[in-house]
This record gives structure tokens, sequence and C-alpha cells, in this order.
């Protein structure tokens, strides 16, 4: 039997950075909280938690004081670091350099045009929509699908964004939608932030995803881009599996199978995809 791990796989640079700023810390002094789970992916969470990483939520956050806060990649809305700075809590700052640059473009949006709607293309309460939001007093409208352009006025100056991991077909959809709802002559600006670093996995798992009878996707349950990428693999290949770890492998599925290929999400650690690989391997002999 073949067995192959996508090599295109794995964390992005943010997830990257995130989780070597955790470890350096920790490495120093045992114990860090972080704000949110680090990464989308419970087994890498798990991983930190045994050495020492702390995942605390916005209320526990808001009783702190005096300690060491880690804020992931996914960035944070204003207010979070006005808590810190009240509290004297020291941020150690993993906010991916992508988002924080389309914070700034949002920001600077509202504060020249007061007067326009800001349309954001993401998933409503996700961590990194909600940092977006909070640049702008929460004022933007969230878009996820067609059904949500009803919260659009057709007159008004309009800017469009997107969350960075959204899909680019998917944004491509509802700017052409956005340009249809709105009048002639309406000001309309849009400005493609979707990472292409993220992107770009969707044709590099669609060639990987067509080579082989059986496809694992090892993905957590709430990772946004691990939902996209798994449909995207379930779209050329009827046969993709969903893990989130090796136990969750049903092996009546694949015993059949002459080559698997195991891929995963932007959030799924390298290391996970090889403990699936040497588990098939083992129970495969």
């Amino acid at each position: 039997m073949l067995i192959e791990i996508d090599q295109s796989s794995g964390f992005c640079n943010g997830v990257v950075r995130a989780i070597q700023k955790a470890e350096q810390e920790l490495a120093k002094d045992g114990h860090l909280y972080c704000l949110g789970d680090i990464v989308h992916n419970s087994q890498e969470v798990q991983r930190l938690r045994k050495n020492g990483l702390e995942t605390i939520d916005n209320k526990q956050f808001r009783e702190l004081s005096d300690v060491k806060v880690l804020f992931r990649a996914h960035g944070e809305p204003p207010e979070t670091y006005r808590i810190a700075e009240r509290n004297n809590i020291k941020i150690i700052d993993a906010s991916c350099r992508v988002v924080l640059a389309l914070q700034q473009k949002i920001k600077d949006a509202h504060e020249n045009f007061p007067n326009a709607q800001i349309v954001i293309f993401g998933k409503n309460a996700h961590a990194e929509v909600l940092g977006l939001e909070g640049q702008i007093n929460y004022t933007a409208i969230i878009v996820e699908g067609e059904d949500d352009l009803e919260k659009i006025a057709p007159d008004k100056q309009t800017f469009f964004f997107s969350q960075t991991t959204m899909p680019l077909d998917g944004f491509a959809k509802i700017l052409e939608a956005i340009e249809k709802r709105l009048n002639n002559g309406v000001d309309f600006r849009y400005f493609d932030t979707i990472c292409r670093q993220v992107s770009n996995r969707i044709p590099e798992i669609k060639k990987f995803a067509q080579r082989f009878d059986t496809v694992i996707f090892a993905g957590g349950h709430k990772s946004s881009n691990g939902k996209v990428l798994y449909e995207v693999c379930r779209s050329v290949n009827p046969n993709t599996i969903f893990v989130s770890a090796p136990e969750d492998i049903d092996f009546e599925k694949i015993k059949h199978s002459k080559s698997i290929g195991i891929c995963g999400a932007t959030s799924t650690p390298v290391w996970l995809m090889e403990n699936i690989r040497r588990h098939i391997e083992l129970k495969m002999s």
C-alpha cells in the first residue's frame, strides 16, 4: 500500500509564528495563558497544554492581572489591548501580519469615509472577523453568503473586504452579487484581502486528492479552513475521510485501498499527519 503525506499541507506561516512564540515563552517560564485556542486543532492544543499553555476565554482574560497572555494569529479588537493595559497584562502578540494589515485597511476606510458601509465576507463570530469588526466598533456588515446581501443598502458608498481565509471563488461570487445589488453610480470599492498562502492550498490539494484511492483529511472540527479544504478534497475524490486523530480512522473504509493520501488544513500539524501514517502502517501490516 502506498501512503503519502501532502507536502503542501500543515500550518501556515501565521500559525507557525504563534506556536513558536508560545514555545519560546513556555521554555522560559513553564506557563503561559493564551486567549482562545492557539490553533483550531484539538491535538495541537492538547500538546501545548501539556507543556504549560493554558487557554482562557474573554471573561477569564478580563479578570487576570500582572500576567503574560499570548494573542493568537487571528488578531484581536482594540478593546482587548485596552483591557491588557488596564490590568497590567504583558501581551505576547502573535497576530498574523496579514490580518493586522487588513485590520488597518478597514480602520482607514472607516475613518476616511465615515458614512460608507463596510462589508466583510467572512464567518460570523469567527475570531478573525471579531477582530476586524472591532476596528470600527462592530458596525461592519458581515456577509457569509448571498442570503446576507439584504443587509447592504443599495444606495450607499460601499467598501468590500474579506476574512483572510475565505475561498477566492466565494469572494468573486459575492463581489459580483454586490455589484448587481448596488444602484448605478454608487461608489463601490473592493479589496481582495484573502491570504494567498491559504487560498493556494485549494488547487494544490485538488491535485493531491485526485491521485489516491482514498484520502484521509486531518483537521479540527473548529477549523473554518479545514471545512473548506475537506469539501474541496471530497469534490474531486468522494473517498475522502475526515479525522481529527489517528483513532478516528475506520479501517473498514480503507482496507481495500492500494493508495492513501493524507492531507490537512492550515491548522493541522505535520506531526499529526505523520502519526496517522504510522497508525495506518501498524494496523495494516
